[in-house]
């Protein structure tokens, strides 16, 4: 198998963790080859010719910026993905109860018991596997990722409020299956998983395996309304408001003026942008 490390994952844990992660595998009989690009786009590209070579697994180990690089290489293969989680959020391996300790992970592995889940595909080639989002959240993301600290979840909570108080609403045109509706929203949440930045809930009925998505409308909302709906998104309770409107679809396009969208909370490109649901597009390894 191809083992995809990111040495600047977790401050440096997904470096630390390469060689242990190797040599666990190794001893459980796998015969293991250690990728590590510089960038995201060169981690990609080793995992796809390692696909193209003929392995049996990819394993990403790393947070979920590796995960999505790796996504883009076995998706659509039947190539099985691993994840060894070292990065700060690892919302994936947290919806597939992937155990947080590295040997435990490791177990799960070389146990090879395996899932097929569904991928969101964009017009413009990327796929994805958690939430694609604009508005509000894309936001905090693109700020979330200029900050050096904190890390973890408390940077994306930070830049959160950081971003409340440039709040601005967006006139959006939202495509669901054919059917165009325009309106002034916050931001628009398209739920393939459950979760985003560091375990917030933010389609918290979404499944993985039913080959829609759950899209999050919030409207446009005052200041105060999104600081006391804020808490509510860890827990996924915000849908509950009478403002958060959730949909079910397969394909979605989203249309705004000079608005980004991030998938993974990786970017994607600036707005108009459709995406579909692949049922059954990638294989992972689950406990």
């Amino acid at each position: 198998m191809a083992l995809l490390a990111n040495p600047r994952a977790g401050r440096g844990r997904g470096a630390r963790l390469a060689d242990p992660v190797r040599e666990a595998l190794a001893a459980a009989g796998l015969r293991v080859v250690v990728l590590s690009g510089a960038s995201g786009a060169e981690s990609a590209s080793l995992a796809t010719d390692a696909v193209g070579s003929g392995v049996d697994a990819v394993v990403a180990v790393g947070g979920d910026g590796l995960v999505h690089c790796a996504v883009q290489a076995v998706a659509g293969t039947g190539v099985p993905l691993g994840i060894v989680p070292a990065g700060g959020g690892n919302d994936l391996a947290g919806f597939l109860g992937l155990p947080a300790d590295p040997a435990d992970a490791v177990a799960v592995i070389a146990a090879g018991r395996t899932r097929d889940v569904d991928l969101g595909r964009t017009d413009r080639g990327t796929w994805w596997v958690g939430v694609l989002n604009a508005g509000f959240d894309s936001q905090v993301v693109a700020r979330a990722e200029r900050m050096r600290r904190p890390r973890g979840p408390l940077r994306y909570d930070l830049a959160a409020y950081l971003e409340i108080a440039n709040l601005r609403h967006h006139r959006m045109r939202i495509t669901l299956d054919g059917v165009t509706t325009e309106q002034e929203v916050t931001l628009v949440a398209v739920g393939n998983s459950t979760r985003y930045g560091g375990g917030m809930l933010i389609a918290p009925g979404a499944d993985l395996t039913d080959g829609v998505f759950d899209v999050v409308v919030a409207d446009a909302m005052t200041r105060a309304t999104l600081v006391r709906l804020k808490p509510q998104v860890r827990a996924g309770t915000h849908v509950r408001h009478p403002q958060v409107h959730v949909h079910r679809a397969a394909s979605v396009t989203l249309d705004a003026p000079d608005l980004p969208a991030y998938a993974d909370g990786e970017p994607i490109g600036v707005l108009p942008v459709t995406t579909t649901c692949v049922p059954a597009a990638m294989r992972v390894l689950v406990p």
